[in-house]
């Protein structure tokens, strides 16, 4: 049965140095969330804590409204009805791939554990492969196993700890939509940990960016890269860069490239000078604008090139364009802004 997660407030500290500070965030049962944040942040001594590894200073964990971690208790991680996929598979190398499946289901009876190991061998696209040891398997198929083995049980809640940072960026996603629609289909409630925003985007419902030990921002990924809670995630989550502009009034600025309407009301008067943030979506390449801008750099990336581009006030901004408009470093052309979501910050 999936569970519900309740992190209160949580307080980690590894010796006398303070790891996360005031974690809080939920999970509803079948929900997925992610720690998303860089080398370093705490986002993997969350998943400890969680598990039973790291007890809390202060603050609590509740699974099923039941409280499994505070300051003064800890139950053992093996009461807590959790799964754990690692980073590096960590699969039995003598067991062939049923027989790592079936490791998790000691104390069911012979046919359950058979009807389960086949069950997940089909759910996770290997049916054929149950008598395949770990190194004749490729990494994603050694990774699909040892999600399965740790689905086997049926556990409340999975925990991932950053399951595809060995593969390849395009199998990487790939894998991470194929996880999640096998975790929606076992209606897990399940929590990744990673770098990697792209994975975060391909597999989880709510992510958390985590940096120096707290969460700057609990949002969908579309939110994350359109609505930026503060500078450090309109930078960790996508591309871009800040220009100035000039408040003009409640919902519009103006910019070197023209006036700006938000859809929300910028919190400082008319008059003021503040930062905008500007992606390379809301900027369009058109042939047609009065407004132009050299290319400096660019990057091929196959449907799209990614411009780096120099407007007249030495400001670079970057734009993705369709790569059949392929123009040369040092050539002017023509752009135009369209920003549907205006981010804007406090002048720093």
């Amino acid at each position: 049965m999936t569970s519900h997660l309740d992190v209160e407030e949580l307080d980690v500290n590894y010796d006398d140095h303070r790891v996360l500070q005031q974690i809080s965030f939920s999970l509803e049962p079948g929900q997925i969330g992610c720690m998303l944040g860089p080398s370093g942040c705490g986002k993997t001594t969350v998943l400890r804590a969680i598990a039973g590894f790291e007890p809390p200073v202060n603050g609590r964990i509740l699974i099923d409204d039941v409280e499994v971690s505070s300051k003064l208790y800890c139950l053992p991680t093996e009461k807590r009805n959790i799964g754990m996929v690692f980073q590096d598979y960590a699969l039995f190398p003598h067991l062939s791939a049923a027989e790592n499946i079936r490791f998790g289901l000691r104390g069911w009876k012979p046919k359950q554990q058979q009807a389960r190991v086949n069950e997940l061998l089909a759910m996770i696209g290997m049916p054929a492969y149950g008598q395949a040891f770990p190194h004749q398997l490729s990494g994603g198929q050694q990774q699909r196993v040892a999600l399965a083995r740790a689905m086997a049980p049926q556990p409340g809640i999975l925990l991932m700890d950053e399951p595809f940072s060995n593969m390849d960026v395009e199998l990487r996603e790939q894998l991470a939509r194929e996880v999640r629609d096998i975790l929606k289909q076992e209606n897990i409630t399940a929590i990744l940990v990673t770098h990697d925003q792209y994975e975060a985007f391909a597999m989880a419902d709510q992510i958390c960016v985590i940096n120096e030990g707290g969460i700057v921002q609990q949002d969908s990924g579309y939110n994350l890269y359109h609505q930026p809670a503060n500078r450090f995630v309109a930078d960790f989550i996508g591309q871009g860069v800040i220009i100035p502009a000039e408040v003009t009034g409640e919902f519009t600025v103006k910019t070197e490239l023209g006036v700006i309407s938000g859809d929300t009301p910028i919190d400082s008067d008319i008059g003021d000078t503040v930062d905008i943030l500007i992606r390379p979506d809301d900027v369009v390449h058109d042939d047609d604008s009065k407004e132009t801008a050299v290319v400096v750099e660019k990057a091929f990336r196959g449907a799209d090139f990614l411009y780096f581009l120099r407007i007249d006030s030495g400001s670079e901004i970057l734009c993705l364009a369709p790569s059949h408009h392929d123009h040369r470093v040092n050539e002017r052309i023509g752009i135009r802004l369209n920003v549907d979501h205006l981010v804007v910050f406090d002048r720093v």
